[in-house]
């Protein structure tokens, strides 16, 4: 059974406009697949279609010149309308000036393009294709997206509903706590297998898309500094700690560190504040875009048991289902730290208005101090308590506290 990618219809109705659909996300997300699914969408329509990628020896001759490509297009189509898949455009060294000067020769082809994040085509892409192109995010699976396949799509309308109910629902959010959301290692049975794909998975983005594509000689370092983020997920991080602890300059932890960013590793998330003096408005604090990257990371792939040990894991899990939540919406997500060590997991800076967010791994959540410390300084309209099943509002002062069960904030 194929698994839904709820992108999918974003981008099927992004085929009929002229700018470059550009596919963005970890390795090993689903990037290729999901290509393959929309060029044979267009296929069944009579379009006509070319498929090229930067992985396949014979495919980089197309890419030495942009005339070199266009020769091979127009040999394809000629002079007609056309659809052209570009897979791994990291691959090509200033790819975001390349696509630019394709784009702006105003030929009759649609692109479609797709990159793992080098730190080249993040940075340059921007500046290089300003009003040509849309990004379009992949992800590995959301929690949504994990659960519906799980269910073969029985509760696609009703996902809430099966969450409150079914006892087999805690079992699947386990799993995906444990293992994440890589396609591969969905799709596999055993826990040997899964083990083998998330350790490949990783090899090869340190391989590939680190040592290969960023150029970077330490992979020892880069690799533990990885271990050493996905042990600290919730917490503040010290870059000089991490420079002692690893055994490399500031400047080599920071750059490392940007790079993680920018492949789609771990997501930074920075403080929320009002009177610089009281609250810390600068260390950050770092989650993982998938669950379990993290887990193998620290060594506790497949081995959570129980909810108890997850207290972090869910805050991380909250963390990217509101990103999914508020995407494309310009809401910002920032913590709140102050130097009396009052927190707040997460800020939701609505513009107009802010919600503190609170992720609790139990059925049975308190109101905690830093929370009533919160409210009571910014007198918040609301304030939600996510956790595993407790729903109910109460009021603190004017604001009105929401429990919220995990999945009525799934996106």
């Amino acid at each position: 059974m194929l698994i839904k990618r709820y992108i999918l219809q974003e981008l099927i109705e992004h085929l009929y406009k002229k700018e470059i659909s550009f596919i963005v996300g970890p390795r090993q997300a689903g990037k290729t697949t999901l290509m393959n699914i929309l060029q044979d969408y267009l296929n069944k329509k009579g379009e006509k279609t070319l498929f090229l990628s930067l992985d396949f020896e014979r495919d980089m001759p197309h890419f030495k010149t942009q005339l070199d490509l266009v020769q091979r297009l127009k040999l394809e189509f000629g002079n007609k309308k056309g659809y052209v898949f570009i897979d791994e455009i990291q691959r090509k060294e200033n790819a975001g000036f390349f696509l630019k000067g394709l784009y702006d020769m105003n030929l009759p082809y649609k692109f479609i393009v797709s990159g793992s994040g080098g730190v080249d085509l993040k940075e340059k892409i921007k500046e290089s294709l300003i009003g040509r192109k849309r990004i379009f995010e992949l992800n590995t699976l959301s929690l949504k997206e994990f659960l519906n396949f799980k269910t073969e799509y029985k509760y696609e309308e009703m996902l809430n509903e099966y969450l409150k109910i079914d006892q087999q629902a805690m079992n699947l959010f386990m799993e995906y706590m444990n293992f994440g959301g890589y396609p591969r290692v969905v799709l596999e049975e055993t826990l040997h297998e899964k083990k083998m794909i998330i350790d490949e998975i990783f090899r090869s983005y340190i391989e590939k898309d680190i040592s290969f594509l960023l150029k970077i000689e330490k992979i020892g370092v880069f690799s533990n500094l990885i271990k050493i983020l996905s042990s600290q997920i919730g917490n503040l991080v010290n870059f000089n700690e991490l420079s002692t602890t690893v055994g490399a300059s500031l400047q080599t932890i920071k750059n490392y560190i940007y790079y993680a960013e920018k492949t789609f590793v771990i997501r930074r998330i920075t403080p929320f504040f009002r009177n610089i003096r009281k609250e810390i408005s600068k260390t950050p604090i770092f989650y993982f875009n998938d669950l379990g990257l993290r887990n193998y990371a620290i060594g506790l792939f497949g081995k959570l048991t129980e909810t108890f040990q997850a207290g972090f894991l869910f805050q991380n899990l909250i963390y990217n289902l509101l990103i999914d939540k508020f995407a494309r919406t310009g809401v910002t997500i920032h913590y709140w730290r102050t130097k009396d060590k009052a927190e707040v997991d997460f800020i939701v800076d609505l513009k107009d208005r802010i919600i503190p967010v609170e992720a609790k791994c139990t059925r049975f959540p308190k109101i905690e101090r830093s929370l009533k410390s919160f409210i009571a300084k910014y007198k918040t309209e609301e304030a939600w308590i996510v956790n595993l099943g407790f729903k109910e509002t109460v009021k603190v002062d004017n604001t009105s506290v929401k429990f919220l069960p995990f999945w009525e904030i799934i996106e």
